[in-house]
């Protein structure tokens, strides 16, 4: 768990619109799941587990920029150097 902890507010539009991508996501991978309990070919869910996959790195993508945006910014103005390691940590991870 990150012992980051937020002083401040995300924009409510940007969040709203990455819960938008999300819901998205989170749909099309039901769907995806019905292709295979369908027993669907196994090319076409491939590529659309290749668009869930995509769908979920566009919402990482912009959690991303919204978190450098206003975390990154504060911690920086605040001098908290934890917030950067903490941020380097999450971006390996999401990157693997």
């Amino acid at each position: 768990m990150s012992s980051h902890t937020h002083k401040h507010h995300h924009d409510p539009k940007k969040m709203k619109a990455i819960i938008n991508r999300l819901s998205k996501a989170i749909g099309h991978l039901e769907s995806v799941k019905r292709m295979v309990e369908d027993d669907r070919d196994c090319t076409e869910v491939l590529v659309q587990l290749a668009a869930v996959r995509s769908a979920i790195n566009g919402a990482g993508k912009e959690i991303l920029k919204e978190h450098i945006s206003h975390c990154i910014v504060h911690a920086v103005s605040d001098g908290d150097e934890e917030a950067i390691v903490e941020l380097n940590d999450a971006i390996e991870k999401f990157m693997k």
